[in-house]
């Protein structure tokens, strides 16, 4: 029993000293298990001196509160006037037998468009005469030799012959011939924009030939999020940006409707068409000069439209660190106002944020964290 017991004792102390050693050499390992952790930290900055900054095109901006009630800006869409447009259809069943216009044309009022011919016009020209020359014929005798009732029998029987005619889009007097043949005018002056059919085709009543519009003043339908239409009062200026020209409009109103689709809200402006510059389906750009009195007082903060850049799904701008690097934040957006857009989240004034270049700086930013990779 003596013995097993001193056997133990070195046992034990032996089993001590090499935990003891095991334990010492831990520290080393956790120091060296640190790092990848500080390289990889410093994967999030790159670091550019001024000359290179310059060679890339990069120019650095101190962000400063402003205020944001200057414009809005909003995609648009040249549509029609309709208040100035018409479509250009039969009465009645007819056949196109010429045609005195085309697409494109600008034509004056009264201008000639198209020659149709008709039975049921025909019908109408031939009681239109009978009824007009029994009128003469009644009238000239008078009274003395034809009873009052016979007179107004003929007055009736041409007015209702001259209504026929008119419901059929002729003039409320007889022609030279009752052929069926009829023509219909341009009722004001405009532009030919649209033109359905061909010479010899069966019309049917109500099927339009010719769209014509008066392109002297159009519309512009601006899409904005519904939340900002409210600062857009109606009657207030608006610039409409087409093919670098600049023209000047007037906000007319703002729907009381918002897509399902794309929770815009539609802002139409009238524009007065000088030299024809703009056309239907044109997509253009707007700038709306926008106010709220809630917030009239109110200064955010904006950064340049080109300053975003999308990184790994995020929305980011670039802002140089107190160490001079060059790192990406990711921001919350607000309103685009003009050529900036406000930022909510991510960034705070004195920020100095990367303005020109973003795209340089991501580019060299992914450049390099592949070649960590390697």
């Amino acid at each position: 029993m003596i013995m097993i017991r001193t056997l133990r004792q070195p046992l034990t102390v032996a089993l001590l000293l090499a935990l003891t050693a095991c334990g010492r050499s831990n520290p080393p390992a956790r120091e060296v298990a640190t790092k990848p952790a500080e390289s990889e930290s410093n994967t999030s900055g790159l670091k550019m001196d001024a000359a290179a900054l310059k060679a890339a095109g990069v120019v650095l901006q101190t962000l400063q509160p402003a205020s944001v009630s200057e414009q809005l800006r909003a995609p648009g869409e040249v549509v029609d006037n309709a208040y100035n447009a018409t479509l250009i259809t039969p009465r009645v069943v007819a056949l196109v037998i010429r045609r005195h216009a085309k697409l494109g044309d600008e034509v004056p009022a009264g201008a000639a468009l198209v020659t149709l011919s008709s039975v049921e016009v025909a019908n109408a020209q031939a009681d239109l005469r009978v009824a007009q020359q029994e009128w003469q014929r009644v009238s000239a005798l008078g009274r003395e030799a034809v009873s009052g009732r016979r007179i107004n029998e003929a007055r009736v029987a041409l007015d209702r012959a001259a209504a026929t005619a008119r419901a059929y889009g002729l003039p409320g007097t007889a022609p030279g011939r009752a052929n069926g043949e009829f023509t219909l005018t341009a009722p004001h002056a405009g532009r030919i924009t649209e033109d359905e059919f061909v010479v010899g085709e069966r019309i049917e009543p109500g099927k339009p030939l010719f769209r014509l519009v008066n392109e002297a003043v159009v519309w512009v339908d601006a899409k904005l999020p519904a939340g900002t239409v409210s600062r857009i009062a109606p009657g207030s200026a608006a610039t409409i940006v087409f093919n670098g020209q600049r023209l000047n409009g007037k906000v007319q109103r703002a729907a009381h409707r918002t897509s399902d689709a794309t929770r815009n809200a539609i802002v139409r402006v009238e524009v007065p068409n000088r030299g024809d510059r703009l056309h239907g389906g044109d997509f253009v750009e707007v700038f709306f000069d926008a106010g709220d009195a809630n917030n009239a007082a109110q200064s955010q903060l904006t950064v340049p439209n080109d300053a975003f850049v999308q990184l790994q799904g995020d929305t980011v701008v670039f802002r140089r660190t107190a160490s001079g690097a060059i790192e990406p934040v990711p921001v919350r957006t607000g309103e685009v106002i003009g050529d900036r857009t406000v930022v909510r989240e991510g960034l705070k004034a004195g920020d100095a944020v990367v303005v020109q270049g973003a795209f340089a700086i991501k580019a060299q930013m992914l450049k390099s964290q592949l070649g960590e990779a390697e």
